[in-house]
């Protein structure tokens, strides 16, 4: 742009601050700006009204509507029971365009860099034209009942890629590492067009085992040094895992990496698959810098093309949605147990004398079981 003519000094437009007898030096010139707007890099979709039908949120979710895909998380992970069957119309809507993505869980110790590799991974894939969705989950505090969901705020590259979306979750309470509406949102985001989902776990340790019943690749991250080598030949998250990455192998810790990636390999042969007819390895890598971070995405790929054509990844696809609908029916089933008028009466009593060692607990089961089955004859 040509530099603004001049300011007229004579002309008494100065700011009000301007010393008295002031020179040219205090003069300013107001020039248009630009009013052109910038295209936006996503499609334009109609905003949602404010109380939307199920099929208002199918139709702007399958529009690839950001938006619509938030709200509709928020409405599944909703614990009021007016939403309950508006988020099933919902699912049943949407479900015939699920089941094009890959799922990958990525667990491991709290700071093995499980945000960092999520991130440096979808960018990467990101720039590869593909639609990368990360769900999040964060622990939720047994005192406060409150998460921070700072997770995305440590993701700032993968925030600013017009083709990847980040959605943290609280655990709400629930075990396992995942939260209680993770296979719902990621259904959502299969639907929404994302044909990569990342679901970070909560980092819980061994027991953490639960996402392996969400997703078809399960990566477990660990560190070098942390003396994670000897638990390779224990009974847990270990033999669910389908890679091990060791993380942070840069610098001076690129030959302790080497050294457990070793060891790992040694362990891991003792161990019986996670997966029918794919061999679980280690691999090393920095998420920081990026290396080995294509390698393993080869791993995941090549894990895809295998059990595809061997039909383990539809036979798990099977499984997974049997387990899901079990998993539905316990927590329905405790809904409706604990929501007995007659239950909510005698719990208290039945209680007070299992804490006194007036009555066994198993006995006090079996009452409250009792009581229920009266009530609802």
């Amino acid at each position: 742009m040509e530099n603004p003519e001049p300011f007229d000094v004579s002309s008494g437009q100065k700011p009000a601050w301007t010393p008295a007898g002031a020179g040219k030096a205090f003069a300013a010139k107001v020039v248009p700006g630009d009013t052109a707007v910038p295209p936006s890099p996503h499609p334009f979709t109609p905003p949602l009204p404010h109380f939307p039908t199920p099929a208002e949120y199918a139709q702007a979710i399958l529009a690839g509507s950001r938006p619509a895909l938030a709200r509709a998380i928020t409405l599944i992970e909703s614990n009021a029971p007016r939403h309950f069957d508006q988020a099933q119309e919902l699912l049943r809507q949407i479900l015939p365009h699920t089941g094009n993505a890959i799922r990958v869980g990525i667990t491991g110790v709290p700071g093995a860099g499980k945000s960092t590799l999520i991130e440096t991974l979808g960018v990467m894939l990101c720039r590869r034209g593909r639609k990368v969705a990360v769900l999040a989950i964060d622990p939720t505090s047994s005192v406060s009942r409150g998460s921070i969901l700072g997770d995305k705020t440590r993701m700032e590259k993968l925030t600013r890629e017009e083709n990847a979306f980040i959605r943290p979750s609280p655990t709400g309470g629930a075990l396992g590492g995942v939260a209680r509406k993770t296979r719902e949102a990621m259904l959502l985001c299969e639907a929404a067009g994302f044909d990569v989902i990342l679901v970070e776990t909560v980092g819980t340790g061994q027991s953490e085992i639960a996402a392996r019943s969400l997703v078809d690749f399960f990566l477990l991250l660990l560190v070098p040094g942390a003396g994670d080598e000897l638990q390779g030949i224990k009974k847990g998250v270990v033999e669910l895992a389908d890679a091990i990455f060791i993380n942070k192998a840069d610098g001076e810790n690129k030959v302790r990496a080497q050294a457990a990636q070793v060891e790992y390999n040694r362990a891991l042969r003792y161990l019986s698959p996670a997966t029918a007819g794919w061999r679980t390895r280690a691999y090393t890598g920095s998420a920081l810098i990026g290396a080995g971070i294509e390698q393993l995405w080869g791993v995941i790929e090549q894990f895809q093309k295998k059990t595809t054509a061997s039909g383990v990844w539809q036979k798990r696809r099977r499984e997974q949605a049997a387990a899901w609908l079990r998993s539905l029916l316990d927590e329905q089933l405790r809904d409706w147990f604990y929501g007995l008028t007659a239950v909510q009466q005698a719990l208290p009593q039945i209680e007070q004398q299992v804490i006194s060692g007036d009555l066994p607990a198993t006995a006090a089961a079996r009452q409250l079981f009792q009581i229920a089955q009266e009530a609802s004859n």
